[in-house]
């Protein structure tokens, strides 16, 4: 692929607009960001707030430790107005010691009203602040996590962009990727154009890996792993991968790189291939390499699903993985759609609840799905079309769990979302 390649240059674009460096699960931080910003626009701390959310974003702030809160869960916590508005994903990540012990005291004293949004968008946040002279200020987020569609200040409207609302991504130029392009991307792309985002996304997320075997976080997946199943090479691809999660979704203050608007998608799409380029001695730019693969075929499957949805996006991220380590044994295109399709058969149908603690536990099941898709193939096994969702070709097969994801799975998300406010 040459760099003036039209695809070349979206395929650029995408990891620019995709790989962005956040402080803890990216859908609590949103509301941080809305938070933040509201706060701005009144000009003083509020007396009272209120955050109206989708769905689907209470689903994934209820559960999960906000970080730089001191331990501090759910919506009321990301709200507590603290924080920088123009750090955006990096909203709360400068809070200092003494804001950190003073949010209990807001949260004592700022009222926050958490209600149900009514839009019928997946992804949409709003937050009404209120001053004591009778002030108020409203921001709002829609379709991704950066995509502020409304301010507003004492009633009136200082930006409006409803039109944006129905946009997932920042780049709308995605049904240009594919398995054979990302592969024909991976091995063409001129490193110095990629190797600061992708060496920022690997030094970040290894660190978090590491912090969460360290640490007491969650359930500790990652250790657990590390202690009953040995520790060869496909265990600590798992247990690092589950450990960055780990510690992420229970208060760890370090950054990850995202992908797909998930901090652990992008642990998930990058710490396994690095555990495996270690073990085999890959060179530098055969990681980066690998890496930059594992990303877009996570961003390719998870375009035909959305942000959010009832299919747990660590299956996606788990197959790119797969696909990224067969990258690195010398895989070309047959061994890589094939690890793609074997994945995909085997872990499909995982769904979404929320993030917690679980997903580590899915992280780790994902990506042995993706280990042993390639495994499968390697020894001349495979899934064949008709079985199951499985079709023919490894593009028709992300197509079926796309439509899966997306359509077929709907019920369950309000289903689930039932079960959790109940």
């Amino acid at each position: 692929m040459r760099k003036t390649d039209i695809r070349y240059q979206t395929y650029l674009k995408i990891l620019e607009e995709e790989l962005l460096p956040a402080m803890g699960c990216t859908e609590p931080i949103a509301v941080a960001y809305a938070a933040a910003m509201a706060r701005d626009l009144l000009g003083s701390m509020p007396v009272r707030m209120e955050v109206n959310v989708s769905g689907n974003i209470l689903k994934n702030v209820k559960s999960v430790v906000v970080p730089n809160t001191g331990g501090l869960r759910g919506i009321q916590a990301a709200g507590a107005a603290v924080g920088q508005a123009e750090r955006e994903l990096e909203v709360i990540a400068q809070v200092t010691s003494e804001q950190v012990g003073e949010i209990r005291t807001f949260l004592e004293r700022c009222p926050i009203q958490v209600g149900l949004a009514a839009t019928s968008q997946i992804f949409y946040i709003e937050v009404l602040a209120f001053g004591g002279d009778g002030s108020s200020s409203e921001a709002a987020i829609s379709g991704f996590h950066t995509n502020v569609i409304r301010k507003r200040k004492n009633g009136q409207t200082l930006l409006q962009r409803e039109e944006a609302a129905e946009r997932e991504s920042p780049c709308d130029e995605k049904s240009l990727l594919s398995i054979e392009g990302a592969l024909e991307f991976a091995d063409t792309v001129e490193l110095d154009d990629v190797r600061a985002l992708v060496q920022r996304q690997i030094d970040y997320n290894y660190a978090i890996a590491q912090e969460g075997l360290r640490g007491n976080y969650g359930a500790n997946i990652g250790s657990v792993l590390l202690k009953h199943d040995g520790d060869d090479v496909k265990v600590r691809a798992k247990a690092y991968a589950a450990a960055g999660s780990d510690a992420r979704m229970n208060g760890c203050e370090l950054p990850v790189v995202i992908v797909s608007g998930s901090g652990n998608q992008g642990i998930t799409a990058s710490v396994p291939v690095v555990v495996y380029a270690k073990e085999l001695g890959a060179s530098e730019e055969k990681m980066l390499r690998a890496v930059v693969l594992s990303d877009l075929i996570t961003i390719h499957q998870k375009s035909g699903i959305g942000r959010l949805s009832a299919y747990c996006g660590a299956i996606s991220a788990g197959c790119g993985a797969g696909a990224g380590i067969a990258y690195l044994y010398g895989g070309g295109y047959e061994e890589i759609a094939h690890t793609v399709v074997n994945a995909l058969a085997v872990v499909s149908g995982v769904v979404c609840d929320g993030a917690k603690a679980s997903c580590a536990a899915k992280i780790a099941a994902a990506v042995d799905a993706g280990i042993l898709g390639y495994w499968m193939y390697r020894d001349g096994n495979q899934f064949f079309g008709g079985d199951g969702i499985v079709s023919k070709g490894v593009e028709n097969t992300i197509r079926n769990v796309g439509r899966l994801a997306r359509e077929g799975m709907k019920e369950t998300d309000k289903e689930i979302i039932k079960i959790m406010l109940e």
